[in-house]
């Protein structure tokens, strides 16, 4: 099989890494994070007039032409400087949604303005009780003349303090956690009705609890078929799953480098502590670990194209695995840096916080490998028969 990038998708890497090494070093970020907004707007921009947010979709709907790969060297690179900005939310589920369930006039009106970052979308799915389950909604959405009215509330909304748009699950038929009756809407996020409580998270980004009190919204703000939207949110989530993996991998990367380079400097008794051979064991596993999540976040970007129980199976064995090697990543280099590590002087902590972020994002590592085993078995149920 061919790993190699294409010369178009080269020049993405080597564009958006000589960009993050200008205007996103650590003290940038540290500065950003401690800013009102929490986020730069004008960065987000200049991303769009790069052409990274129009990367991931079609020509056919304003994009380049790419897809899940290149969408995996976006966020490797954004791994590596922890960026901030909302790509994942936005770009990846706000505009997924539209790629794969959309209308033409959905797309025109709000996947254009995605790309050329008019507009900014956060993906409200997560409700205080769901544990990861996507169909355990207790958001509604009722039917009313043509449209819907919601109610609910949605937590950890990842980029909702930065958004004017918000896709919104909802449950329209069926009980809490029945995989029928669930539908997806497009909500402005000044809609009548909707209130928001935002927050910092731990990594330095910001989120929000989003509250829907009788919101109305019309017939034109469903995506797909109403009652029928798990499937598409499921795939969705894979590719947001896959996103967040090709991110951690990026950042393992730079843990893995400030890690060696510390420990050439670090002297204990007179000789550098990477001299140790117990250190230079732990560093190599460390390197081993992130190789591994480089090759897993490949397999699971090429099978996104693929039946929709290899790409389940795909997704959540590469986010267990990035979740293994991530936590076992961050905390070596947590404790070879010794106490300074967890400092926020140090860039190393902030690695480690990210690191253990994603872990929790889009289902950690026992919700995945419970996902995997059901599906894995449902395979040899059926190959029995």
């Amino acid at each position: 099989m061919d790993f190699n990038f294409t010369e178009e998708q080269g020049m993405i890497r080597d564009s958006l890494s000589r960009l993050i090494r200008e205007k996103y070093d650590f003290e940038t970020r540290v500065g950003v994070v401690k800013s009102d907004s929490g986020w730069r707007p004008e960065m987000w921009a200049q991303l769009a007039e790069l052409g990274l947010l129009m990367a991931p979709f079609s020509e056919e709907d304003g994009g380049l032409g790419g897809g899940p790969v290149d969408v995996m060297i976006v966020m490797q690179e954004f791994g590596k400087g922890l960026v901030l900005e909302p790509f994942v939310p936005s770009v990846v589920c706000g505009g997924g949604f539209l790629k794969h369930g959309g209308t033409a006039a959905q797309k025109e009106e709000h996947l254009t303005a995605i790309m050329s970052a008019d507009s900014t979308f956060a993906f409200a799915y997560a409700e205080p009780r769901g544990r990861y389950n996507l169909a355990d909604l207790e958001t509604t959405a009722k039917k009313d003349g043509s449209g819907y009215v919601l109610n609910g509330h949605k937590a950890v909304v990842i980029a909702a303090p930065w958004a004017n748009k918000l896709i919104v699950t909802a449950r329209t038929g069926g009980g809490r956690r029945d995989a029928d009756g669930i539908s997806v809407f497009i909500v402005d996020k000044a809609a009548k009705g909707v209130s928001t409580r935002d927050y910092p998270t731990v990594d330095g980004r910001r989120a929000a609890e989003v509250y829907f009190d009788n919101v109305s919204v019309g017939a034109d703000a469903l995506i797909g078929e109403a009652d029928n939207g798990l499937g598409l949110i499921e795939r969705v989530v894979d590719e947001a799953t896959a996103a967040v993996c090709a991110e951690a991998a990026g950042v393992m990367g730079v843990a893995h480098a400030m890690t060696v380079e510390y420990s050439r400097q670090r002297k204990q008794f007179g000789t550098p502590i990477g001299k140790f051979q117990v250190l230079q064991h732990r560093m190599v596993d460390m390197f081993m670990e992130h190789e591994q999540s480089i090759s897993m976040t490949y397999m699971a970007t090429l099978k996104l194209g693929e039946d929709e129980v290899t790409r389940k199976k795909a997704a959540s064995a590469a986010k267990v695995r990035i979740g293994q090697a991530g936590r076992f990543v961050g905390q070596q280099a947590i404790q070879i840096h010794g106490g300074m590590g967890m400092t926020e002087e140090l860039a190393v902590g902030h690695y480690f916080k990210r690191l253990t972020m994603i872990d929790s994002e889009f289902g950690n590592v026992d919700h995945h490998l419970r996902r995997y085993t059901t599906l894995s078995a449902g395979e040899a149920k059926l190959a029995a028969e």
